[in-house]
């Protein structure tokens, strides 16, 4: 397993499906998930620190495991079959709930979980984008970053992540 962390929400072009995109911690691979657009909302309202004037479904799942005095101790992406994601919630008592990753990831924004991708899931989906001219991953311009990110996105369909 890999830590990721999550980039962001984005939208294809020209279906306009939104995806959200993760990252390896360490490493240079981007993993595209495709989305609903509900999903998309809650997880782009998480990282940009919104609160909503009452609890939106995941604020409410957060905050029902913290009244029930758990912790999400991980979001695990498990599994890759006919090009839909799989994921798992652990909790602290080492329970394991099967989920959709978008919900996943929209919890784990919401509780400060660490978000976990099975290295296969990686090697087979991921995404490479090279490293700067000095070798730190660090170093890469944002700009060229979202550039490469955007001519991926003009050429992948969902379709690309079909094993059949």
């Amino acid at each position: 397993m890999r830590e990721v962390d999550v980039v962001g929400v984005r939208v294809e072009m020209p279906s306009s499906q939104p995806i959200v995109l993760l990252k390896e911690v360490s490493g240079e691979r981007y993993l595209p998930i495709w989305i609903g657009a509900a999903e998309a909302s809650a997880i782009a309202f998480a990282q940009q620190g919104m609160e909503p004037p009452r609890p939106l479904t995941h604020d409410l799942f957060a905050e029902t495991i913290r009244v029930l005095g758990h912790t999400l101790s991980q979001v695990r992406i498990v599994n890759l079959t006919d090009g839909v994601f799989e994921a798992i919630l652990v909790f602290d008592d080492k329970t394991e709930i099967s989920a959709r990753p978008s919900d996943s990831i929209a919890l784990a924004l919401r509780t400060g979980t660490p978000v976990f991708c099975a290295d296969e899931i990686l090697a087979e989906a991921g995404i490479p984008v090279p490293e700067s001219e000095t070798g730190d991953p660090d170093e890469v311009v944002e700009e060229e970053e979202v550039e490469r990110f955007r001519e991926f996105l003009d050429q992948v369909t969902p379709e690309d992540f079909d094993k059949s």
